[in-house]
C-alpha cells in the first residue's frame, strides 16, 4: 500500500523545476470529510489522499505589505500554489488528518503573507487544520490557525480566506487586508433569506419557533418563545426552514432520525471524534425510546420498581428490554452501535454504570445531611438563599394570586433552631431557604393537569455550628381549588425518622427535590447556560473578525454550542421530547423556562454577584475575592470563587494588553456593533434594560468577558457534569411525581404504612421516563475524548501575540493550583459539606478531566 503511495507521490512532486527562484515552503494539515466511517478510518482516509493532488486545491498568498492602489489597496495576490507531497513522517497528527506539502514562488511584490486564498476544486469538502507557512524572508514562520470545513469553491459566492495568527484592532488593521476583513464577515452574516445549507457559514438569529409541531397534532403545538413581551426568551441560530401548515409562524421540523442534519453554521457541527463518541447514535437511540409502539407496551404492562433493590438492577446486572423495544431500535440503529448503547448483548438487557452517589453507600442519599448537603455542593448548588424574613414571604401578585405568603409558623421549628428564636437565627445568618414556589405556583393548576401531580414547595434550613444544614421544614402548596385569587393551599412537613411519620417525612423530601430538578434542567442548566451563551456565539461570528482580540479571547467558550443547542431543539426540549417526558411540568417546561427568563440580569451571572444577591455572600474587601461566605464550607462557592478570580485576572491581563483606554473601546467599530447587536437582537427582548453594561469603558469590556467565559465554562460544568454522579440514581433527584401525598384514611395512606418503599417508587419517576431520563443524563455528563478544557486551546499558535501567551500560561498555572487545593480541602475532615455521608467529593469545578463520566472537569464551552 505504502509503495503504491510514495509511487503516487513521487510522480505527482516532479521535483524543483523552478531552477534557483526562491520559494516558501509549507505545510498544509487537513482531513478528509468521511470523518464517520467506523469501519477502518485510517485506511480510507490513505485510499482518498491523493484525490487531493494536481489542481485539486490551490492556495494563493494574500500580502500584508504591498496593496494595489487600483483597488482600495486590496493585498496583492500571488501565484497560485497547490498541494503537493503527502507527509507521512509526522507524528502528532490526530486520527483522521493528513499533512500535505506546498510550495510557494516567493514574489516580492507579496512580500510577508497576511492572510490566504484558498480553492477546493476537488468533489468533496475536507476540513482544513492549519497552514504553516516556513522561512518567509523578513518574517520567518507565519501560521494560520484554520479549524474550517471548505467546500467545493462553486459553493461559495466568494472564495475562502484565512488570516494568519496575527491580531489587529480594526483601526490597526493593515489596510491590505481590510477588505478581506470586511467581506468574510458580511459573508458570515448571510442575507437573512432562504433555507441555510449544510454548506453554508451563515450566523443570524431566530425565535425559538420550532419546538412545537401543529402539523403532526394540534396537541404539540407550543407557544413560539421570543419577540414577544408574554414570551420573552434568547435567540437561538436561524435555520430559514419553511413554516408549518398549522402555523405561519411556527418553522417546520426536521424528522427525528435526520436529526443530525439540523442546520448549524458548518464549522459549528461537532468534530468526528465527538461524532464517534456516540454522541450522535446515543441521541438517536434515545430519540427512539420515545417511540409510541414503546409507550404501548409499557401502558399495557406497567413496569414499576418495586423495590428500591429493583432500582439497583439497572446498576447491577442489568434489566430485561421489551423484545418489540429492542426490535425498534434494531430498524434505526446499527447493532454494533445498539450494543455499545444499550449495552446489550444483543439479548436486550439494559445496565447503566453505578452512579457515584450509590457506589460506596446504598442508602446515605435518604439522610437529611444529604439532602441538604447537595444544596450546596449537588448538581444545582445556585439556588439556596439566605431568610431575610419570617415568613416567607411571595413576589407574586396579590392581586392575581392572592395571599402566597409561607405557613411555615415559628412553634413548628422553635425546638430544631439550637436555643435561638427565628428573630435571633435570621440576626445571625444561620436561616436559608430553597424557594421553589413562586417559579412554579402560576403553572401548578396547569401543571396538574397532566400525568404529573406535584405541588411547590419551600424548604427551611438552619446553618448548625459544625457548617452542615439541616432541614427544619418542607411547605408543599397548592392553588386554591376555587380559584387562584384565594392564594395558596399549603401543609408543612416537619422531619421525622421513625414510622409512617418517617416515610411521609422523606416523600415530603421527594417532592421538594423533583421540584429543584425540574428547575434545574430547565432553568440553571438550560435557560442560563445553554440558551443565554447562544446570542454570544451568533453576535461574535457576525460582528468580531477573527483577526479580532475579543474574538479570538471567547471562540473557544463558544465550541459546540450551537450544535447541541439544535440536537436539543430537535429531541429533548421539542414538544413531546425528551423533557417534557421526563420532567414535571411536562408540556408547559420551556414555557415556564420563559417566565423564569423575565428576571435574567445578565451582571448578576457573576458568581460574586449571585452570591450577594442570594444572601449567601456579603461585600468584604478584605477577603481575598472581595466577598466573604455566609456559609463558610459552600464547595461551590468555595471553589467557584476560585475559578472566577483566575478567569477574571487573565480576562483582565489579555483585554489590558489591547486596550489601553476607554477611548479604544469606545472607537472599535466592531466591538460597538457586536455588543449592539447582542442587546438589540440576540437578548432583543431585554434590549430596554438599564443593567446592560454600556461598553464604554475598559472596565465594561473585562466584566462583560468574565461573565461571558464564566457561564460557557465554570457555570455549565457546575451544573452539568453532576447530573449522572447525582439524578443517575432517580430515587435521589426525581425528576417527576405522579401523585400527591396520601391522606390518612386511604388505601394509599395504607399502602405507604404497609410498604413504604414502593409506595414512594409509586409516587416518583416510572420506570420507562427512568431508563429514559438516566440514558440522556449519562449522555450529557459524558466528557468527549477531545474536549479541550478550561486553560487550554486547540492550537498552541492561537496567537502571535507573544505578552498574552504569557497570561495565558499564568492562568493555566493558576488553575492547576486550584486542582491542588480541591483535592486538600476534600480530604479535610473540617470541611463535612465537601464529601457527605454519600462519599462523594466536590469535583465539579476541578478543572481537567478525562474522557466519560467522571464527575469533574470544566469544559471551555458548553459543548454538551
Amino acid at each position: 500500500m505504502d509503495k503504491v503511495f510514495h509511487g503516487i507521490l513521487r510522480a505527482l512532486d516532479g521535483g524543483d523545476k523552478a531552477g534557483g527562484s526562491k520559494k516558501v515552503r509549507g505545510t498544509v494539515v487537513l482531513m478528509k470529510k468521511n470523518v464517520l466511517d467506523f469501519n477502518d478510518f485510517n485506511a480510507s482516509v490513505l485510499d482518498r489522499v491523493h484525490e487531493l493532488f494536481g489542481q485539486k486545491v490551490s492556495l494563493q498568498l494574500v500580502s500584508a505589505v504591498y496593496g494595489d492602489p487600483e483597488n482600495g489597496l486590496q493585498g496583492n495576490l500571488g501565484k497560485p500554489a497547490y498541494l503537493e507531497e503527502w507527509i507521512t513522517t509526522i507524528t502528532p497528527l490526530t486520527a483522521g488528518d493528513s499533512a500535505f506539502k506546498v510550495t510557494f514562488d516567493w514574489e516580492e511584490e507579496v512580500g510577508v503573507p497576511g492572510a490566504i486564498v484558498v480553492q477546493n476544486n476537488h468533489h468533496s469538502q475536507f476540513y482544513l487544520k492549519t497552514i504553516l507557512l516556513e522561512d518567509v524572508p523578513g518574517e520567518g514562520q507565519v501560521h494560520f490557525v484554520c479549524n474550517s470545513w471548505v467546500y467545493p469553491a462553486d459553493r461559495y459566492k466568494k472564495d475562502r480566506v484565512f488570516f494568519s495568527n496575527k491580531t489587529y484592532l480594526p483601526s490597526q488593521t493593515p489596510a491590505t487586508l481590510t477588505k478581506y476583513r470586511d467581506e468574510e464577515l458580511i459573508s458570515l452574516r448571510g442575507d437573512g433569506t432562504g433555507e441555510l445549507q449544510e454548506w453554508e457559514r451563515v450566523y443570524d438569529y431566530a425565535y425559538y419557533n420550532d419546538l412545537g409541531n401543529p402539523d403532526k397534532d394540534p396537541k404539540y403545538a407550543r407557544p413560539v418563545l421570543g419577540g414577544s413581551a408574554e414570551y420573552p426568551y434568547p435567540r437561538r441560530g436561524r435555520t430559514g426552514r419553511p413554516p408549518t401548515k398549522a402555523d405561519p409562524n411556527s418553522e417546520s421540523r426536521v424528522p427525528v432520525l435526520m436529526s443530525l442534519n439540523i442546520y448549524v453554521p458548518r464549522d459549528e457541527r461537532f468534530g468526528h471524534i465527538k461524532m464517534s463518541d456516540f454522541l450522535a447514535y446515543a441521541l438517536k437511540a434515545v430519540a427512539q425510546l420515545l417511540k409510541p409502539e414503546l409507550e404501548s407496551i409499557y401502558d399495557s404492562t406497567p413496569n414499576e420498581f418495586d423495590s428500591f433493590q429493583d432500582v439497583l438492577k439497572l446498576y447491577e446486572g442489568g434489566i430485561k428490554l421489551p423484545s418489540p423495544l429492542l426490535e425498534s431500535l434494531k430498524e434505526n440503529i446499527p447493532l454494533e452501535m445498539i450494543k455499545e448503547l444499550v449495552r446489550t448483548d444483543g439479548e436486550g438487557l439494559l445496565e447503566y454504570p453505578m452512579p457515584q452517589v450509590i457506589k460506596e453507600d446504598k442508602t446515605a442519599w435518604r439522610t437529611d445531611v444529604e439532602f441538604c448537603r447537595e444544596m450546596l455542593a449537588g448538581v444545582n448548588p445556585v439556588m439556596i438563599r439566605r431568610l431575610e424574613e419570617f415568613p416567607p414571604a411571595s413576589t407574586l401578585d396579590p392581586k392575581i394570586y392572592g395571599n402566597q405568603s409561607s405557613s411555615i409558623r415559628e412553634e413548628l421549628i422553635q425546638k430544631q433552631l439550637n436555643g435561638l428564636t427565628v428573630k435571633q437565627a435570621i440576626k445571625m445568618n444561620r436561616l436559608f431557604i430553597l424557594d421553589h414556589h413562586d417559579a412554579i405556583m402560576p403553572y401548578l393548576r396547569r401543571i396538574n393537569t397532566t400525568n404529573t401531580k406535584t405541588y411547590a414547595s419551600r424548604t427551611l434550613l438552619f446553618l448548625k455550628d459544625d457548617g452542615t444544614l439541616k432541614p427544619l421544614a418542607i411547605e408543599l402548596s397548592l392553588p386554591h381549588p376555587e380559584g387562584d385569587e384565594f392564594g395558596a393551599i399549603s401543609k408543612v412537613y416537619t422531619p421525622a425518622d421513625q414510622g409512617v411519620e418517617g416515610s411521609i417525612w422523606q416523600l415530603a423530601k421527594a417532592y421538594a427535590a423533583v421540584n429543584d430538578s425540574g428547575y434545574h434542567q430547565l432553568i440553571s442548566h438550560w435557560l442560563n447556560t445553554h440558551a443565554a451563551i447562544e446570542p454570544f456565539v451568533i453576535a461574535t461570528n457576525r460582528q468580531l473578525s477573527v483577526l479580532h482580540p475579543i474574538h479570538k479571547l471567547l471562540h473557544p467558550h463558544f465550541r459546540d454550542t450551537m450544535n447541541i443547542n439544535a440536537f436539543a431543539r430537535q429531541i429533548l426540549i421539542n414538544a413531546g421530547g425528551i423533557l417534557e417526558a421526563t420532567v414535571f411540568p411536562a408540556k408547559y417546561s420551556m414555557e415556564m423556562s420563559s417566565a423564569v427568563y423575565k428576571n435574567w440580569i445578565f451582571p448578576e451571572q457573576a458568581l460574586p454577584a449571585d452570591l450577594i444577591k442570594r444572601g449567601v455572600a456579603v461585600e468584604d474587601a478584605n477577603s481575598p475575592h472581595g466577598v466573604r461566605l455566609l456559609i463558610e464550607d459552600y464547595p461551590y462557592a468555595v471553589d467557584g470563587l476560585e475559578i472566577w478570580s483566575a478567569i477574571k485576572t487573565w480576562v483582565e491581563d489579555y483585554c489590558s494588553f489591547y486596550y489601553k483606554s476607554d477611548e479604544t473601546v469606545q472607537k472599535d467599530k466592531e466591538l460597538q456593533s457586536w455588543w449592539k447587536e447582542l442587546v438589540e437582537e440576540g437578548h432583543g427582548d431585554k434590549k430596554d434594560e438599564p443593567w446592560w453594561p454600556k461598553m464604554q469603558t475598559v472596565k465594561d469590556l473585562k466584566e462583560t468577558c468574565t461573565i461571558t467565559i464564566w457561564i460557557a465554562s465554570a457555570l455549565h460544568a457546575a451544573v452539568n457534569f453532576g447530573q449522572y454522579p447525582y439524578a443517575g440514581y432517580l430515587p435521589n433527584r426525581p425528576t417527576l411525581s405522579r401523585r400527591f401525598m396520601p391522606e390518612e384514611g386511604t388505601p394509599e395512606f395504607e399502602e405507604l404504612k404497609q410498604n413504604p418503599d414502593k409506595a414512594f417508587l409509586k409516587t416518583i419517576t416510572p420506570q420507562l421516563q427512568t431508563l429514559l431520563g438516566i440514558s440522556i443524563i449519562e449522555i450529557l455528563s459524558m466528557h468527549s475524548t477531545d474536549e479541550v478544557y478550561l486553560g487550554q486551546r486547540d492550537t498552541p499558535e492561537w496567537t502571535a501575540d507573544a505578552e498574552p501567551l504569557e497570561a495565558f500560561e499564568r492562568f493555566g498555572k493558576k488553575l492547576a493550583e486550584v486542582e491542588e487545593r480541591i483535592i486538600s480541602m476534600n480530604v479535610d475532615k473540617r470541611w463535612k459539606n465537601r464529601v457527605g455521608p454519600v462519599k462523594v467529593p466536590y469535583m465539579l469545578l476541578y478543572p481537567t478531566s478525562e474522557g466519560g463520566v467522571t464527575a469533574k472537569g470544566i469544559p471551555n464551552s458548553v459543548s454538551i
